[in-house]
């Protein structure tokens, strides 16, 4: 790899990484942090976190389309950097807080600034070409899996110290790379191809108008959004379904969830480009899907540890679903519109993290309780594979690249 491509994308990593790990480190100790300030019991404390959760969603959900503009007008450099800064001086507010609306708001800039994955990807775009773009986002995906999983079990051991030691671990790694960023990365998008900054475009009314513009464009938008929801089946579900169906200790969900990271990891930066050099990007991203139903259904009805364990080959393959649908998204962009483009992308990931509660945590509660009228914990995973087959046919109607119109017709 040039040594021009390398700087931007170790940051890039870097940045994805710290998103990542910073959000997983904090998670183990809020619910004793918002028990301990707001005077709460552990079911209240559950309840806020998960307002506080879909208030993160809904934040950015907002502000990645703008982040993502911005940087297609003033640079990828400026957006992440101060990105990276908010998030160190938030961590710190986090660190601080002492009233539930301070962690509050905490909480709300974390989604804010979340955003700067729209960007980050747009930078990759801007420096790979468009043939080895699903490889290099499939490292980034890598950098979040291993991130998400790292995240919490540093966390746990961080909180040993105390509730406030994971945030202040976390505003340190943000400014760390803020501090990389600052002496290091250069900035990827040519002053020719910056465009003005339009607020219509800027909210998610215009961003979705602008990818109905393009043929191929809005489609590929609805499958990610589909693909997100139902993948989001293992944060939102696993650690309750593995006690449901198979009564495991807390080393053995941790012990699993090391293990997902791992399969992730390898298979995301081993398996994708050359799955993708094989069979183009929709054909390796129809793979994945097919591999990712496969395993929904065979998690919705497994009955030992060992069938979970064995389960996981199915993640691995769906691994390849993820970077082909930014690759695809990528290649109906013109260099002016990448930002923009991934800045849809994360609106409609947003979208999935905002519906996931609804429609699998909720469901997976309605067949685990009291009152169940059977008792069926995998059933969460049953309405993950549907959401995953709706996007396999939707995926499938969808034209080839080279069939479509590139960039925004306006």
């Amino acid at each position: 790899m040039p040594m021009s491509r390398r700087k931007p994308l170790f940051f890039i990593l870097a940045t994805i990484f710290i998103d990542s790990i910073g959000f997983g480190l904090i998670m183990p100790v809020l619910p004793r942090l918002l028990m301990k300030v707001g005077g709460l019991d552990l079911a209240q404390a559950i309840e806020l976190g998960a307002w506080m959760g879909l208030a993160i969603a809904v934040t950015t959900f907002f502000g990645a389309p703008i982040l993502g503009n911005l940087s297609d007008r003033f640079g990828r450099r400026p957006v992440l950097l101060i990105a990276l800064g908010g998030l160190a001086i938030d961590y710190l507010l986090l660190a601080i807080a002492n009233t539930i609306p301070l962690i509050f708001l905490g909480r709300l800039l974390s989604g804010a600034f979340g955003g700067s994955y729209a960007p980050a990807q747009a930078a990759i775009a801007d420096t790979t070409p468009p043939d080895q773009r699903a490889r290099t986002f499939g490292y980034v995906s890598a950098a979040f899996g291993v991130g998400f999983v790292a995240g919490p079990a540093i966390g746990g051991l961080l909180g040993e110290l105390g509730e406030r030691a994971p945030f202040y671990a976390a505003s340190a790694l943000a400014a760390l790379n803020f501090l990389y960023g600052l002496t290091l990365f250069p900035e990827t998008l040519a002053q020719d191809k910056r465009r003005a900054f339009d607020w219509r475009r800027a909210n998610p009314l215009g961003a979705v108008a602008a990818a109905r513009a393009v043929s191929g464009m809005w489609g590929a938008v609805v499958v990610l959004t589909l693909w997100q929801t139902a993948s989001m089946v293992y944060p939102m579900t696993w650690s309750f379904y593995v006690i449901a169906n198979f009564g495991w200790s807390n080393a053995m969900i941790g012990a699993s969830l090391a293990a997902v990271g791992v399969v992730i990891a390898l298979s995301q930066t081993l398996l994708t480009g050359p799955a993708v050099q094989r069979f183009g990007e929709r054909d390796a991203a129809t793979i994945g899907l097919i591999a990712a139903i496969t395993g929904f259904i065979a998690y919705a009805f497994a009955q030992s540890s060992w069938q979970a364990f064995a389960i996981m080959i199915a993640i691995a393959v769906q691994s390849l679903v993820q970077p082909s649908l930014m690759a695809m998204l990528s290649r109906r962009a013109t260099p002016e519109t990448q930002g923009e483009v991934q800045g849809i992308a994360s609106m409609s990931m947003g979208v999935g993290n905002i519906v996931a509660p609804l429609v699998l945590t909720r469901v997976m509660a309605e067949f685990t309780g009291a009152d169940a009228p059977i008792h069926f914990p995998g059933a969460a995973f049953l309405v993950a594979a549907l959401l995953g087959l709706a996007a396999l046919v939707l995926l499938r109607r969808l034209p080839r690249a080279d069939q479509v119109q590139q960039g925004f017709d306006r």
